[in-house]
């Protein structure tokens, strides 16, 4: 779950505006083994400062296996577990030799947060890119520039029939 990144502001006919306050991105943490901990921890040291074209924030708790980048954020989390609906026969992304899983009902439905994830390695890496963003085909450019990372730092447990 993503929290945090926007506040309620009064002005002065009374209406509150949503306004970006650059509070930090409250991002919740994955319950991981030492070894999951340390793969988490060289991943996200390794994300770079900006993605999709949007400059890195602030996380809370800062030492979260996690980054975010822009307002709305898009979310990269580290360690966490299997996405619903994923098994046997998922259908896939594979990109630069990293498969990803995205929920069917999220490929069509522009109006639903997308939710990426490296499935198919441990631990597992997932993007929440909110619905505001898609459309521009960020989604291929964000797994383009992940998968390398995934796949330097992170164990690959299985691969998708394509």
């Amino acid at each position: 779950m993503i929290r945090g990144y926007g506040c309620l502001a009064a002005t002065g006919v009374g209406i509150a505006v949503l306004t970006a306050c650059g509070g930090p991105v409250e991002v919740d943490v994955p319950d991981v083994d030492a070894a999951d901990a340390a793969a988490c921890e060289a991943f996200t040291d390794a994300l770079p400062d900006t993605l999709a074209d949007e400059e890195r924030v602030d996380i809370e708790p800062a030492d979260a296996p996690a980054a975010a980048y822009g307002d709305p954020p898009i979310v990269v989390t580290c360690g966490v577990d299997s996405p619903e609906g994923f098994g046997p026969g998922a259908q896939c992304e594979l990109v630069n030799d990293v498969p990803w899983y995205i929920p069917s009902e999220q490929y069509d439905d522009l109006d639903l947060d997308l939710e990426i994830t490296s499935a198919w390695h441990e631990p597992r890496v997932q993007v929440v890119m909110p619905a505001d963003l898609r459309g521009d085909g960020l989604e291929a450019g964000i797994m383009a520039v992940l998968s390398p990372l995934v796949d330097q730092h992170l164990t690959a447990v299985g691969t998708c029939d394509l």
